[in-house]
């Protein structure tokens, strides 16, 4: 008997009873769409964590002060390092950042952004009113810094920050709020009593961890404290590596200026920290990596259940068929011939339930889940069908084998 009847006479055997054949294949399928939804699920939620990470600019150092007391390691380095005292606290000011820009010391800097910030800030244009989440104030070079661009109108330059020109380049939720469909470009605009000309608008960038990135208004450094914030301490400095691959050697560059500028010596925790945007996305990658993992893990427990579900139906299938194997045999079929009937049965009921699955996932890839637009990794298609063939022949095994090893004769008398 060869390959081609064996499978005839298992094709035969699922299609003689199609309802237990369908439940069988549905705890494959639902096995298999498990795992390759939640794997999309993982690797979706990484890409869009990535995605925010690199609009902020791969190459982008962010340092801010750091005021919390008490011991521990320098926050300049993330927070890590041999503990010490705190020496006597003080904010990053302007020539911080003129320092770091200016220095020779520091080649892997491309460019530095000083900033300052207004949350809240109540904005009207003719008769519309309203109250922007954050107005930055801060240099040209801050738009490349954080991969901002611009839909309509341009950018302040440099010499708008020289002259203390009152412009502004606002988001696109602002836009909407204020202006509707009217063009902002050219309009002026008054916020918090100060009156700012619109020069651009941002490019949408869509909601940063429930916030939203485009309710934001960006206008040179000088006019915003001179209006709004006044001449104290800056909210931050951002600061643009000459490229991805060198912001490890710039952040040490700018850890060594401001250690000296703030009298940062020996163990001591220093008064400010450095945000790396490289080294961010590595930890953050490592970690939704092993989210994913955990996840197919948790979905392959479904694809274990559907192979015992397999083992459980041929049983009773073998059990049913007692008399037609007894037949067969006496009749001169081989073990061989039995054997591979029942092992190409369960094998079916995988391969055919694994492929629904792949169909099932691949359908639901398309919704959101869970606020996550799922991303379907192939290799996840691959191992999901594998392991469901695995499986089928796995736990198929057991109930072929012992219907090859029936003697023809018990089977014949098997009422």
């Amino acid at each position: 008997m060869n390959v081609l009847e064996i499978t005839r006479f298992a094709v035969r055997g699922l299609t003689a009873n199609k309802m237990r054949s369908i439940l069988t294949m549905l705890g494959i399928l639902i096995g298999v769409a498990a795992v390759i939804l939640l794997v999309a699920v993982g690797q979706g939620s990484s890409d869009a964590i990535k995605q925010r990470i690199q609009s902020l600019g791969a190459n982008t150092l962010t340092v801010s002060a750091s005021f919390s007391g008490g011991f521990g390691g320098p926050a300049g380095r993330g927070g890590g390092g041999a503990a010490g005292p705190r020496t006597q606290a003080r904010g990053l000011t302007l020539e911080d950042a003129r320092a770091i820009a200016s220095s020779g010391d520091a080649p892997s800097v491309k460019s530095v952004s000083p900033l300052v910030t207004s949350s809240s800030a109540t904005t009207t244009y003719e008769g519309a009113s309203h109250s922007i989440s954050q107005v930055v104030g801060t240099y040209p070079s801050y738009f490349e810094a954080t991969n901002k661009s611009v839909a309509s109108g341009a950018y302040f330059t440099n010499q708008d920050v020289t002259a203390v020109r009152k412009v502004v380049v606002i988001g696109k939720t602002v836009a909407d709020e204020l202006f509707g469909q009217v063009d902002p470009v050219g309009k002026k605009v008054n916020i918090q009593g100060a009156g700012f000309t619109v020069v651009g608008v941002l490019k949408e960038s869509g909601s940063t961890g429930g916030q939203d990135a485009d309710d934001v208004a960006v206008a040179p450094l000088p006019a915003v404290q001179q209006s709004l914030t006044g001449y104290g301490s800056l909210g931050g400095i951002v600061v643009q590596a000459t490229s991805a691959e060198t912001t490890d050697a710039a952040e040490a560059e700018i850890t060594a200026i401001l250690d000296q500028r703030h009298e940062i010596t020996g163990n001591a925790t220093a008064d400010y920290r450095i945000l790396n945007q490289a080294s961010l996305q590595e930890t953050v990658t490592e970690a939704t990596g092993t989210f994913t993992v955990l996840l197919a893990a948790v979905a392959a427990i479904s694809l274990l259940v559907g192979g015992i579900g397999i083992t459980n139906i041929m049983l009773v299938t073998v059990t049913e068929r007692t008399r037609e194997i007894g037949i067969r045999k006496a009749i001169g079929a081989p073990r061989g011939a039995i054997l591979g009937q029942f092992l190409i049965e369960a094998t079916l009921l995988s391969l055919v339930g694994g492929l629904l699955g792949v169909g099932v996932a691949v359908a639901g890839s398309r919704f959101t889940i869970a606020g996550v637009q799922p991303v379907i990794v192939p290799q996840s298609i691959v191992l999901a069908l594998g392991v469901s063939v695995a499986i089928g022949l796995f736990f198929g095994s057991y109930p072929a084998n012992r219907a090859a090893k029936l003697r023809p004769i018990e089977a014949l008398r098997f009422e």
